[in-house]
């Protein structure tokens, strides 16, 4: 490390590279970390990546297998049941808090979302579709003001992610989560609290439901 940089700024941008790089899948489930190898492909130090690896084992991201050092977690389709179940219950509430608070500027991008996610199944989009899908969360979250459910939920959809993106890509899911997800927003932009929070329960529970089609990581 030269001179003059700065150990918590290295740390910073490598996490956010290294983090990426498994909800990305560039990095599969029980796929080993190597501290050597990891230092040369991101060009740090071995002390910056090891100081990430325990980052990520705090999120979840990453594990510690005895006698053979980091690996990424795989997550099992229980665990990944177990964890829309509480993001059911996070979620809802933030819609809720969002029909109450969000600004004119959040209803515009909801409005945004909605039409985008009208064409995107019009025209079989499914990658366009899902990433509309995580903007719309993502909206939803920040309008509420509820930053404690943003930091947890950032959180699980990090270890979940796979498993949503899977989810995404089977045949038809896009149809049906379609007027799900209109009725998350529609109720947002009515400011109708308890319409929100049951909207968004309702796409929950059918997120749960379809689940096991996807199987395990």
């Amino acid at each position: 490390m030269s001179a003059g940089t700065d150990p918590s700024g290295e740390r910073g941008d490598v996490l956010e590279r290294v983090r990426h790089a498994i909800l990305d899948g560039q990095f599969m489930p029980n796929q080993r970390l190597v501290e050597a190898d990891l230092s040369l492909q991101f060009g740090v130090s071995r002390s910056a990546i090891r100081a990430v690896l325990t980052q990520l084992t705090g999120e979840g991201l990453v594990e510690r297998v005895a006698n053979r050092g980091a690996r990424v977690r795989a997550v099992s389709l229980e665990e990944a049941i177990e964890i829309s179940e509480v993001r059911m219950a996070v979620e809802a509430l933030c819609a809720a808090k969002a029909a109450e608070r969000a600004t004119d500027e959040d209803l515009a991008v909801l409005r945004e979302i909605a039409d985008a996610m009208r064409r995107a199944v019009a025209d079989g989009d499914v990658l366009g579709y899902s990433e509309l899908n995580r903007r719309l969360h993502a909206t939803v979250r920040t309008a509420s003001g509820q930053h404690v459910a943003e930091s947890v939920l950032e959180r699980l959809r990090g270890q979940n992610v796979r498993h949503q993106f899977r989810l995404a890509l089977l045949p038809g899911r896009a149809a049906v989560s379609l007027p799900q997800h209109l009725e998350i927003i529609e109720a947002i932009r009515a400011r109708d609290p308890r319409r929100a929070e049951t909207a968004m329960r309702d796409h929950l529970a059918s997120v749960i439901e379809t689940l096991p089609q996807v199987g395990s990581s």
